[in-house]
């Protein structure tokens, strides 16, 4: 990767932006984990891109919170989030993730989150892995699963089924716009800020892209907040009794997200909001994003088996949670996060950040480093998760750090099993069919 005068890296960085994570993965392992990148003069895209486990560690410890924030770049890049949860700081979305982390812990809601998966793998996915084996055509499988994980995640956040796994496949307007939306949001990365700026003020190129699907999402939120107010205007009203407190918690569990966030629109705690609807819709929008880029990526790559399990059965399956954690590892839901300096520091492998410098931690390509993994970081090895005596083994946390994206991510981590593993343990009673060759994993 040279540094040419006045264009910086940039022209290596653009003859690569259709294989970046895969480039960032070369790039790193060609310079030890940790290299800087040089955008144009006066550009202000000067970046420090790592997978050093070390150098992760410092950065997103609990110690170093502050000096090392998402900052005022990232907001604008993910300026479609709004500023909730995925696009905030720690402060600012503390009260969010009380109600969501008690929402997530209770037994009702992991019910609700079961039961939505087995129905929509029982009359959605089953059904149309059982006609792709009867017919000579093959299927993307990684198309097929990330409708299912993006159905599943917008009845669990919105209480809606967009109907992307329903027969045909069709083309779904709002989750088209969330992956144009996401397209875009990457491809900011890649270029000078004030190109995309000037674009985005002239409405032209990505950013007419981006546009368009924002435009999209909002009015599809809009429309279930405003179903959801409506429906919740027409029931009565819970009692006050505290001995019925308990009961009304257990049932509002068993609910969607979106609904759980308006219940406590009357709450202390969310009366400060100046616009309730905007809080809802960027909340709304952050949760769908969560749990949809947290489970698609891995599926395609588990082997399907029996059945469709229950939780608890699910929770004892030592291998299954070993394949899943070993497809976390090689193609991690959150491939890239981006960081802030506010004050000097000096990281472990000795690199210097100062003030506006950005830094990007690439998962992706610290699950794909040899000197990390070891020579076999290439290969689909469950194993490396399961320790002599036959049960899961932690050894690899201080380098597995995919769910690290944010807290929200790491609290719904055993609701991206449960989907994963009611997924995967589905289908083994359909007739055999054989993946196309590939040229390795991609």
């Amino acid at each position: 990767m040279v540094n040419w005068p006045v264009v910086g890296m940039l022209p290596s960085l653009l003859l690569n932006v259709h294989r970046l994570h895969d480039w960032y993965t070369e790039v790193l392992r060609a310079n030890g984990c940790t290299v800087f990148f040089h955008g144009p003069w006066f550009s202000g895209m000067k970046m420090l891109v790592i997978c050093d486990p070390r150098n992760v560690a410092y950065i997103l410890s609990t110690v170093h919170p502050s000096n090392f924030p998402e900052g005022q770049d990232f907001s604008e890049m993910f300026d479609i989030l709004g500023d909730r949860i995925l696009n905030a700081d720690y402060g600012s979305w503390k009260v969010q993730r009380k109600m969501v982390h008690a929402h997530f812990r209770n037994n009702r809601f992991r019910d609700f989150v079961m039961k939505t998966s087995r129905e929509k793998v029982e009359k959605g996915l089953v059904p149309i892995l059982q006609k792709a084996t009867k017919e000579t055509n093959p299927i993307n499988l990684q198309d097929v699963l990330q409708r299912f994980t993006f159905d599943a995640t917008c009845i669990l956040v919105c209480g809606v089924d967009p109907g992307c796994l329903s027969t045909g496949l069709p083309t779904v307007p709002f989750a088209r716009a969330v992956d144009d939306a996401n397209e875009v949001v990457l491809l900011r990365h890649t270029v000078p800020k004030f190109w995309w700026k000037l674009l985005r003020r002239l409405n032209m190129g990505m950013e007419k892209k981006l546009a368009d699907a924002w435009e999209i999402i909002d009015k599809f939120i809009e429309k279930q907040i405003l179903v959801r107010r409506e429906e919740l205007q027409g029931r009565t009203p819970p009692p006050n009794d505290v001995e019925k407190k308990g009961d009304d918690e257990e049932a509002a569990a068993a609910t969607d997200l979106l609904t759980l966030y308006m219940q406590y629109e009357n709450k202390e705690e969310m009366i400060h909001l100046k616009s309730p609807n905007t809080f809802l819709r960027d909340t709304t929008l952050n949760l769908l994003i969560a749990g949809r880029e947290g489970h698609h990526e891995c599926s395609p790559h588990l082997v399907l088996l029996p059945r469709v399990f229950t939780s608890e059965e699910l929770g004892g399956l030592v291998s299954l949670h070993a394949a899943l954690c070993e497809s976390l590892r090689l193609f991690p839901p959150v491939p890239l996060i981006h960081k802030g300096v506010v004050k000097p520091d000096i990281l472990p492998s000795g690199h210097r950040v100062e003030p506006g410098v950005k830094i990007l931690y690439t998962t992706y390509a610290l699950g794909r480093m040899e000197v990390i993994w070891g020579k076999d970081c290439l290969d689909f090895k469950p194993e490396r998760w399961i320790s002599e005596n036959g049960m899961l083994t932690f050894d690899h946390t201080d380098k597995f750090m995919v769910q690290c994206r944010s807290p929200v991510l790491h609290r719904e981590e055993h609701l991206i099993y449960s989907d994963e593993g009611c997924c995967g343990c589905s289908s083994l009673q359909l007739p055999t069919s054989s993946p196309e060759r590939s040229s390795g994993l991609s």
